[in-house]
């Protein structure tokens, strides 16, 4: 895996701090990665482009917060199952 498969740009730290955070971001991300397609058995590149449409959000007006859900197909209610575990 490269930075361009997580769709990442080039990122240049001079600070230890930053560098190691840098560096415990993009090893969590990749752990992450290879959970989900244990779980799932498919590719990331897959389980991004099917759930993409998904979205969901929050927006708060005037002190009043509204949920914008998204209604999930039923074709990826096993897929995200499987993620759930």
């Amino acid at each position: 895996m490269s930075k361009s498969d997580l769709k990442a740009r080039p990122i240049f730290h001079r600070k230890r701090d930053a560098i190691e955070a840098h560096l415990t971001v993009v090893m969590a991300a990749l752990a992450i990665q290879r959970k989900m397609e244990r779980l799932t058995g498919i590719t990331r590149r897959k389980i991004v482009k099917v759930l993409r449409p998904i979205r969901s959000g929050t927006v708060i007006i005037a002190g009043k917060e509204y949920v914008a859900g998204s209604r999930i197909p039923d074709n990826l209610k096993p897929l995200l199952k499987k993620l759930n575990s």
